[in-house]
């Protein structure tokens, strides 16, 4: 609103100085259409440079200095021009000198939230240190896993949660549906923990941007901004944001890495949960979740026992492993040397 009013008093104060300048010998209603048209095309170039980005608008800054050394030239050259009135002359230069002053002014107000101290900060420290700026996400906050990375020390730096990502999770954590609800109450909890954490740098950061309507893109856009990376477990984001040239940290990526390596061959204990798809097929799970199917192992669910890996397969939905029980490994050595003592 306060902005609006000093558009409307420079639209204002332009017209009515261009009304009683009358340059190019305007007529006075000549002159008042001109200064209404005028302003309103200033007006509408501080609106097109509102819409752009913060580092955008720091490149603007300097081009603005750059611009104002040229103007002062021009309006010497104006000046020298002896076919021009003398209002028409003067009016040149005022228009050049309200232009650079009112579109700067009102490009700062628009851009004032922007303009954060601990944003600075954080910066600075961030330089000075050579510590990596990580962004988080919605998704990697409701799932939790990140406050284990964190205190561990895996997930160095400083941390930034902005606040536009905690109003998401209140809008959870506020849900009529119960599921959603505790996942928000449980984001909520998370980054509590998170902030407890001695060893983490945490940063809430209050920086927003009107103009863009989905969190994702936010969060895109302020990683440009610090030049971070975001944190993430959200895979459509993950594409997003490549496409966008940010860096991105993906925890389910990280966890399949972590894997541990299967090789056919070796032997591991497992204990079976369930009967396979497969005719007398055990199911089990590792301890990350990976599925091992084991063969002839249907009469032992519930118990735990020593299997051999005979293949590994990967999929899209994660990593399978196959096996065999110990006792079918040893009849079928028991058959191998009964068939090679037979041929002999």
């Amino acid at each position: 609103m306060k902005v609006w009013l000093i558009r409307v008093l420079f639209a204002v104060i332009f017209t009515t100085t261009t009304s009683f300048m009358r340059p190019f010998g305007l007529t006075p209603p000549g002159a008042i259409a001109a200064g209404l048209s005028l302003s309103a095309i200033i007006v509408l170039f501080e609106l097109s440079i509102a819409r752009s980005s913060s580092r955008t608008l720091v490149g603007a800054a300097l081009g603005s200095l750059l611009g104002i050394l040229g103007a002062s030239l021009i309006s010497t050259i104006i000046g020298d021009m002896s076919f021009l009135s003398a209002q028409t002359t003067t009016f040149l230069q005022v228009l050049v000198l309200a232009t650079m002053t009112y579109v700067g002014f009102a490009v700062g107000i628009s851009k004032g939230d922007l303009v954060n101290l601990n944003l600075g900060g954080l910066i600075k420290e961030r330089r000075g240190s050579g510590l990596s700026t990580k962004i988080l996400d919605t998704s990697v906050v409701i799932d939790g896993r990140v406050a284990d990375i964190i205190e561990t020390g895996f997930l160095g730096g400083w941390i930034v949660v902005p606040e536009f990502v905690l109003r998401e999770l209140q809008q959870v954590a506020d849900s009529s549906d119960s599921i959603k609800r505790n996942r928000g109450r449980r984001g909520l909890d998370i980054l509590g923990r998170i902030q407890k954490n001695g060893e983490a740098n945490v940063q809430i950061l209050n920086q927003d941007y009107p103009e863009l309507d989905e969190v994702d893109l936010k969060l895109i856009q302020l990683a440009k901004d610090l030049g971070a990376s975001i944190v993430t477990s959200d895979f459509n984001l993950n594409k997003v944001a490549q496409l966008h040239g940010v860096t991105v940290l993906n925890i389910n990526e990280l966890a399949n890495s972590l894997k541990p390596v299967v090789l056919p061959g070796e032997t591991m204990s497992v204990f079976i949960l369930k009967e396979g798809k497969e005719y007398n097929q055990g199911v089990a799970y590792l301890d990350d979740g990976t599925m091992v199917v084991v063969d002839n192992a249907r009469r032992m669910i519930g118990k735990n026992i020593d299997m051999q890996v005979t293949s590994v397969l990967q999929t899209t939905a994660g990593k399978m492993i196959f096996g065999r029980t110990q006792a079918d490994v040893s009849d079928s050595r028991g058959d191998f040397v009964s068939r090679k003592v037979s041929r002999l």
